[in-house]
């Protein structure tokens, strides 16, 4: 070897933006689950939806195997259907208006405010008609305000389904989101924070309802006195295994801890970015946001000022072993809500989010060295010129 050479120094690992938290006692229950004579949905399952109405306080939740199942089934619960109309913000996941389609109503859109990306009520309240039987809002950058959600459905007579698939650990208003409000739909998908694999739940007001989405999680089926089933509803298949419910279980036992991990790391980041000229404070989430779980930490880039596009910068991180999402597309201007009428310019908020955003990795077993390495990068990467 010659004596002036220098030993290798090795990459870092690679940081994914999102990655579940599973250790070694969660691999051990779900094993313990796989080996015993239940695997399908039962007691585990059961156990599940205990422990997570106990964490909303009490009100009846059940299980499905995803937030898209939950929101889908809610709106067949509501009776939602041909000539309805719900109102939900365009700028969230596809999911968010895809249920609506499927259950045969009208998506009516909205515009969304640009730091909380929360779905702007005043404008909510504008697109209300006759025709209106549901608000389907989505807790996104900081929790929805559930006094807020309680006067819109008082004042409009309208149900609603709040889409808190990120919320999870969410407080609002001094207690869990999904303790208050009318119904409620959570996702266990492995980016979120917490996990089933796949997997979502549903906290609904009543027994009458609870029992209502277990019909239509499986097969619309209802159990008759001599013991043979009827179908009084055409239902889907949306009920959760046992094993997946082992995994949420021990999951939640982690939520809480994991979400101020999650706080923690949004702090740093925030403070690793102040005082940057191009990674300004309104180019990121609300920093003052209290109950605010940090499912994902979003920046809004500067286009306008650098000299790459979004795609450019992702792959800037990527090559330095830095994963990246975007989250989220501005919906109305899919092909699907294209052809059905909505195009650019009739909600510049949610475009201008669906054109700018960048999700930056932020899980719990991150380390605050490894948010520094996030915004150096970021940093440099902005000021970049591409090849």
């Amino acid at each position: 070897m010659n004596d002036h050479s220098t030993a290798a120094v090795a990459s870092p690992p690679y940081l994914p933006f999102a990655r579940p938290q599973i250790d070694d006692g969660m691999v051990a229950a779900v094993a313990e689950t796989l080996r015993s004579p239940w695997i399908a949905s039962g007691p585990q399952v059961a156990a599940f939806e205990k422990a997570l109405s106990g964490y909303v306080g009490g009100r009846p939740v059940r299980t499905l195997t995803s937030a898209t199942g939950a929101m889908e089934v809610a709106l067949a619960v509501l009776g939602v259907g041909a000539g309805d109309e719900v109102v939900t913000p365009a700028q969230s996941f596809f999911a968010t208006a895809n249920v609506i389609e499927r259950a045969g109503a009208r998506t009516v859109f909205v515009d969304v405010d640009l730091a909380t990306r929360n779905i702007d009520l005043d404008a909510a309240a504008a697109a209300v008609t006759p025709r209106t039987r549901v608000l389907l809002p989505v807790h996104f950058n900081a929790p929805l305000d559930p006094d807020a959600l309680a006067a819109f459905r008082a004042r409009h007579g309208v149900r609603i389904v709040e889409d808190a698939a990120l919320a999870i650990g969410s407080r609002a208003g001094g207690r869990p989101v999904g303790a208050t409000g009318d119904l409620v739909s959570f996702s266990f998908h492995p980016n979120k924070n917490m996990t089933t694999i796949e997997g979502g739940a549903l906290v609904v007001n009543d027994e009458t309802e609870a029992a209502a989405v277990s019909r239509h999680r499986f097969h619309g089926i209802s159990r008759l006195p001599d013991g043979t089933r009827d179908v009084v509803v055409a239902g889907g298949k949306f009920n959760l295994s046992d094993v997946s419910a082992r995994l949420g279980l021990a999951q939640l036992e982690k939520l809480d801890a994991w979400c101020v991990a999650r706080a923690r790391l949004a702090t740093h980041y925030f403070a690793c970015l102040e005082g940057d000229d191009l990674l300004t404070a309104d180019r990121l989430p609300p920093r003052a946001n209290p109950g605010h779980s940090w499912n994902m930490f979003t920046v809004l880039l500067p286009l306008d000022e650098i000299a790459m596009t979004r795609r450019q910068f992702m792959e800037a991180l990527q090559r330095e072993g830095i994963g990246t999402g975007l989250s989220y597309e501005a919906i109305h201007l899919a092909s699907f809500w294209r052809a059905r009428g909505w195009s650019e310019g009739q909600f510049p908020v949610a475009e201008r989010i669906g054109r700018e955003t960048v999700t930056l990795p932020l899980f719990p077993s991150m380390t605050s060295a490894d948010v520094e390495r996030v915004c150096e990068a970021a940093r440099r990467a902005v000021r970049s010129r591409p090849a």
